[in-house]
């Protein structure tokens, strides 16, 4: 039984001259919603990638399930990324077929389950669908497959109140409680509520990973309080 969906150590990561990551160590247990927190521009999603097996660290090891992040670990990874995964030409019932001929492990009554819960109708053309729409559309894709690992990078960024709150009550609901998921953001008091864990980023370094219910009892503030104390 590996006791961690995913562990980074020292992990550097630079574009260039520009450092994206730096020393990064961290590691997701089993059955938590772990959340990635940072400014725009401090790392969070080339962790993400990373983890994703889209992009190479400089420096360090990055694992999922005790392999070492590459093609053995794609099976076990499903990546939300926060560009469209579909193409114009779809409708949503497309995309979910393009899913199932493309992913092995993809449920197609899981998704049917999350269209109905997302209120999202199969014959809607994908250029039709507003933002929200598009967001809960991606999030069913996404959460669909049965990996080990979900990354979600900033699913609920740019979306209407209504739209966040339906894609936050549909990762409750629809969440493998065996699996683990990452998702960074940077909208934090609308989603503290769904995290076990938070980790803070910034300018590419971690400063902090914390149970959410030790971070209250020991600082006695909530996430979001925290996360403005330390990038203000």
């Amino acid at each position: 039984m590996v006791e961690n969906i995913l562990e980074f150590q020292s992990v550097s990561k630079s574009y260039g001259s520009k450092k994206a990551l730096h020393d990064v160590s961290f590691s997701v247990g089993a059955g938590k919603i772990v959340g990635l927190l940072g400014t725009n521009g401090s790392g969070k999603s080339t962790i993400m990638k990373i983890a994703a097996g889209l992009i190479q660290p400089n420096r360090g090891t990055a694992d999922v399930m005790g392999n070492s992040v590459g093609l053995k670990t794609k099976a076990d990874v499903s990546f939300m990324p926060d560009q469209p995964l579909t193409e114009s030409w779809m409708k949503v019932r497309d995309a979910v077929h393009f899913y199932r001929d493309f992913y092995p492990d993809f449920d197609e009554e899981k998704a049917h389950n999350m269209l109905d819960f997302m209120n999202l109708n199969e014959k809607e053309r994908i250029t039709s669908l507003s933002k929200g729409m598009n967001e809960r559309l991606h999030l069913t894709l996404t959460l669909s497959r049965n990996a080990k690992l979900y990354l979600l990078d900033e699913p609920i960024g740019g979306v209407d109140p209504v739209a966040r709150d339906k894609i936050l009550d549909a990762i409750v609901e629809f969440y493998n409680e065996d699996s683990s998921m990452l998702i960074s953001t940077h909208l934090v008091r609308d989603i503290e509520r769904i995290f076990d864990e938070v980790i803070f980023i910034r300018e590419g370094e971690i400063i902090m990973q914390q149970e959410v219910e030790g971070l209250r009892i020991k600082y006695g503030k909530s996430v979001d309080d925290m996360f403005k104390e330390v990038y203000t």
